[in-house]
């Protein structure tokens, strides 16, 4: 059984950056992919990022590339989201999903991960 857990959310200014971190527990060695999705004002859930463990190939999405970047750090099994340029657009709570295969395809679609976090908070305020 795969337990995700997000961290790193908090307050933070328009133009400043946050690193968010997602770690998975019970992961097999070949590693659990991993995609950052979050929900914004009105519910809606965006696609933010995703990561093949096994191939270490990342997909951003087009509307955050430049801005965002997901990383993993193989020593720890860990994920992180890289947010700069924070826009107040970007508030909103921010969940990691996990796969127990080590590849995901374009790691785009919900449907390919079956374990997700609770989610970590960002908030966009002067």
């Amino acid at each position: 059984q795969v337990q995700v857990a997000e961290s790193g959310g908090r307050w933070v200014r328009p133009g400043g950056s946050l690193r968010l971190t997602c770690a998975a527990s019970g992961c097999a060695a070949s590693g659990c992919a991993r995609a950052w999705f979050r929900t914004v004002p009105g519910n809606r859930r965006e696609w933010v990022a995703g990561l093949d463990w096994r191939s270490g190939r990342t997909f951003h999405s087009t509307s955050m590339r430049g801005r965002f970047a997901i990383s993993r750090d193989v020593a720890t099994g860990a994920v992180h989201l890289h947010m700069t340029q924070i826009q107040t657009g970007d508030a909103g709570e921010y969940f990691c999903a996990a796969t127990a295969r080590s590849s995901c395809g374009d790691c785009m679609d919900s449907s390919e991960f079956e374990y997700w976090g609770r989610g970590t908070r960002v908030t966009v305020s002067l």
